[in-house]
């Protein structure tokens, strides 16, 4: 090789950045249905080093030890973990009333909190929590999955940039089908399977139309499965130029497919169903706009894997001491939100 290209080379190298460290992270609890998919993508990620998971019901322990994929895991002290001043991130897995006071000891050690959803069911424990991480300079992220959807994204673009006219409705389904378990846990809240799913599209509700002037809840127990679960839902937002529609059931074959993200407007809609495989959209404008033509128009979109894109995000904004997309403004806005929807709060 010439040897002015080489040192050319070589002074490109040193001055080229070099590449953010990767992000201590552990994991405290696995009792939310999320748990390995968060597991797997920091593991699975360049920009993470993943210390262990903290685990203090015994029996989940044992039976998670017995499962080869977490053959490598290393299983970590709660208050060890915690006091250690190299991991700078824990991801909080657990179950709806563990999650505020989960929060609470990783942000009070002073690391920044991925806090699974939904996020308790009290306003002011959660406002407290989300002001203690403000106050610290600690990012706080959600765990909603639709944050990072290309389509849902594409939705929402399109109606900021005007494609669509004049937004006048926003609908959202949330479906699932739930086994007796689920259904157990989720009765345990006035909202129901409203509560514990229908924050995935309200996150990107108020992203889209603010904080809304009124909400009106129907929380209905209408199958014949003998429990007191509300499993059959619908929320209705009002905004001052637009309505927002929120349904949600627990006994529906094939709700994933089924789960859906739509915008209205004068001038054109777009439909998601970000969870059907493969994920699509279902598009129509009035005229050109964007990347789209005339018209309706179907659109399939690739894999959107989970938990990957939000945690680069996060990597992204630990290592380069960024703000996240979501601030924690729109954290509280979004709990408010649906707590007044599952009638947690007027």
């Amino acid at each position: 090789m010439d040897r002015r290209l080489l040192l050319q080379g070589a002074a490109a190298a040193a001055l080229a950045p070099a590449a953010a460290p990767k992000v201590r992270a552990a994991m405290l609890g696995t009792g939310h249905s999320h748990f390995y998919g968060k597991y797997k993508a920091m593991l699975d990620s360049p920009d993470y080093d993943v210390a262990g998971v903290v685990e203090n019901n015994a029996a989940a322990k044992a039976a998670l030890q017995k499962d080869p994929r977490y053959a490598a895991v290393k299983w970590l002290d709660e208050a060890a973990m915690l006091a250690d001043p190299s991991i700078q991130l824990v991801v909080v897995e657990c179950r709806v009333w563990e999650a505020v006071p989960w929060g609470k000891k990783v942000i009070a050690a002073g690391k920044h909190l991925h806090l699974e959803k939904p996020c308790g069911n009290e306003w002011k424990p959660f406002k407290d929590l989300v002001e203690d991480a403000r106050r610290k300079h600690l990012l706080l992220q959600t765990g909603y999955l639709w944050r990072w959807h290309q389509g849902v994204m594409a939705a929402i673009e399109a109606a900021k940039k005007g494609w669509l006219g004049d937004v006048y409705m926003v609908r959202g389904t949330m479906n699932s089908d739930r086994g007796a378990d689920e259904r157990a846990i989720e009765a345990k809240f006035k909202g129901g399977g409203l509560f514990e799913l229908s924050g995935h599209v309200l996150d990107r509700m108020v992203e889209l139309l603010g904080r809304p002037k009124a909400v009106k809840s129907w929380l209905r127990h209408d199958t014949k499965v003998a429990d007191k679960l509300a499993d059959n839902n619908l929320a209705v937002f009002e905004f001052d130029h637009a309505l927002a529609v929120v349904a949600q059931s627990a006994k529906m074959g094939g709700s994933g497919d089924h789960r859906s993200f739509e915008i209205i407007g004068t001038d054109g809609t777009i439909l998601v169903h970000p969870e059907s495989n493969p994920p699509r959209m279902r598009v129509f404008m009035r005229n050109a706009q964007g990347p789209y033509k005339a018209g309706w128009q179907d659109i399939t979109l690739p894999p959107q894997p989970r938990f990957v894109p939000d945690f680069a995000e996060l990597a992204r904004a630990i290592q380069n001491k960024q703000p996240l997309k979501q601030s924690y403004d729109h954290e509280l806005l979004l709990h408010e939100t649906l707590l007044r929807a599952s009638g947690e709060i007027a």
